[in-house]
């Protein structure tokens, strides 16, 4: 139990579910920078371009890996590659908005070299948004087009055909093989191009 003494208060509620680190939202705010703000869940990924104003935040324009779906998108939508695209979608509506540069917020995520995060990121700088960062963080072009994914399914399917379809349910559900992804993730990224690109 805390101890509770005169100078002791009660902390801010979303601090206490470790949900906001106020500290480093307070460094992102005074850099008068725009927001990246990249959010990732077990099914879903998000990102969103956002101003910091005295009374709230302000979404400029954002993207969720749920409209890839309507782009045709068979994968699942929290694999890296869908991380990629969601970042390249919010990359080009924000340069549509007149959005050239921002930085990265991840809030209270820890940060993974290659991961899902910094594929977002990818996603943004090759839409052509300036975000500072570390070239090491960014993952490979192989893992970014899914090649890891249908490299591992294709291993499954020669010799472990049980496990293959317990793995890929939800791609074998759609009538989408996962080998095929490296082929389907360089169609989407093609129509989100030619619709979107600035």
């Amino acid at each position: 139990m805390p101890k509770i003494g005169p100078r002791w208060r009660v902390q801010f509620r979303r601090k206490r579910e470790e949900k906001t680190d106020y500290r480093q939202r307070l460094r992102l705010m005074r850099s008068g920078k725009l927001r990246l703000v990249v959010r990732v869940s077990l099914k879903h990924v998000s990102a969103q371009v956002i101003r910091g104003t005295p009374s709230g935040d302000l979404v400029i324009t954002s993207a969720h890996s749920k409209e890839l779906e309507k782009l045709g998108w068979k994968a699942y939508t929290s694999n890296i590659p869908a991380a990629y695209l969601v970042g390249l979608l919010c990359g080009f509506r924000a340069r549509k908005g007149g959005v050239d540069e921002c930085v990265l917020d991840i809030g209270m995520q820890v940060p993974m070299q290659g991961g899902k995060i910094f594929a977002v990121l990818k996603g943004a700088l090759d839409a052509g948004v300036s975000v500072p960062h570390g070239d090491g963080a960014l993952p490979a072009e192989e893992r970014i087009r899914g090649e890891h994914i249908a490299q591992y399914a294709a291993k499954l399917k020669s010799g472990k055909e049980s496990e293959y379809k317990a793995r890929f349910s939800g791609y074998i559900q759609k009538g989408f093989s996962p080998e095929q992804l490296p082929a389907h993730f360089n169609q989407i990224k093609q129509a989100i191009v030619t619709q979107y690109g600035v």
